[in-house]
């Protein structure tokens, strides 16, 4: 039987996202200076004898988003969320272009309809199963990263960075 990985456990995305790396578990394992094996354990929803580590946990998100591994940063989104809290990615000061404002204010609502759109959905039958709440979750990152994105360019607009 195939095991569901659900976005919003912490476990679970770190597991993805490591899989995800270019190479698998085993090339990721290679760059961290641990064996496979060590690290599959680590990871593998399953065996409660071992845990990485927070800084194995950052060192693993950071060389996924080095990597451009999709979704690099679920693991870290999915612990906020257990505690109730969420985060936005801070663009670069460098990263943050000269548009029309305006521009980013459509992006953010935008993102906001989505979100709206995607609870509307899993609503119809009265039920939210946990792919619609993995999906909702996601909905939301996007919302609150287009929101750092605008705080952001008006912080770069009035010379504070």
């Amino acid at each position: 039987m195939t095991r569901k990985y659900s976005d919003m456990n912490q476990h679970d995305a770190l597991y993805k996202v490591a899989r995800a790396y270019p190479g698998g578990l085993e090339a990721l394992a290679q760059r961290m200076g641990i064996s496979a094996n060590v690290l599959r354990n680590k990871l593998a929803p399953g065996i409660e004898s071992h845990y990485p580590s927070f800084e194995e946990l950052s060192q693993i998100v950071d060389l996924c988003r080095q990597a451009n591994v999709k979704d690099a940063l679920l693991p870290l989104h999915a612990l906020l969320g257990r505690h109730g809290m969420a985060a936005f990615v801070v663009p670069e000061p460098e990263s943050v272009s000269g548009d029309d404002l305006s521009q980013t204010v459509c992006r953010v609502m935008s993102q906001v309809g989505s979100v709206a759109e995607a609870v509307s959905e899993a609503l119809m039958d009265g039920v939210i199963t946990h792919a619609e709440a993995d999906l909702i979750e996601r909905e939301f990152q996007g919302a609150l990263t287009a929101l750092g994105e605008w705080r952001a360019r008006i912080r770069a607009r009035s010379g504070r960075t």
